[in-house]
């Protein structure tokens, strides 16, 4: 099970881990990994509030941020936009213009997408920082992990049958349905959950 969200990776991996016997893999700011990539030892995380004020997601960042300074930043807003369609709006320009000057002054040089949706905004978030700031999130490492538990559980097919994608929505509707085909760049057929 892959928890692919930051937010509910802090608030329930343990407790989900406590009931159920699966491997669950959970979607968690790449803290350490920016820790020895950094430079000039000062990382910048962009978190939604929720994450930033965890209790876990702060003792992460003790045990993993070895001798670098880590600086939190909640991006209230954001999501809301992107779930909205509205990428490029000047309101959403406004707000990573906000979040990011901040970090900036900090003088990061590495930064973390410390939310799943945040990956959606790289072009821009880039434009901000500029190319002396390393991006970092989580796609990758998670999707490593994954395969690296399917296979110690013997799970991984060579079938060459097409898969069948499903995507759930609590927000089901027409609008969410265009929405989640233009972020996943595919024609979607969303199911009411």
């Amino acid at each position: 099970m892959v928890i692919a969200c930051n937010t509910a990776t802090v608030a329930a991996i343990d407790q989900l881990r406590e009931h159920v016997s699966i491997p669950i893999i959970g979607v968690e700011p790449a803290i350490k990994p920016a820790a020895k990539l950094s430079k000039t030892k000062k990382v910048g995380i962009l978190t939604t509030e929720s994450t930033a004020k965890n209790v876990r997601f702060t003792s992460l960042i003790e045990e993993h941020k070895q001798d670098t300074q880590i600086y939190i930043q909640p991006c209230p807003g954001l999501v809301e936009l992107i779930e909205k369609n509205l990428l490029s709006s000047k309101k959403c320009e406004t707000l990573l213009i906000k979040y990011l000057t901040q970090l900036l002054k900090d003088d990061i040089d590495t930064l973390v997408l410390g939310c799943t949706h945040y990956p959606f905004l790289i072009d821009k978030i880039k434009e901000i920082v500029g190319e002396h700031v390393q991006i970092m999130e989580t796609a990758l490492p998670v999707t490593q992990q994954l395969k690296r538990q399917l296979k110690n559980y013997d799970l991984i097919t060579t079938s060459q049958k097409s898969s069948t994608f499903c995507c759930y929505s609590s927000d089901f509707s027409a609008e969410q349905t265009l929405l989640m085909s233009q972020l996943w760049q595919e024609n979607i057929a969303l199911q009411a959950l």
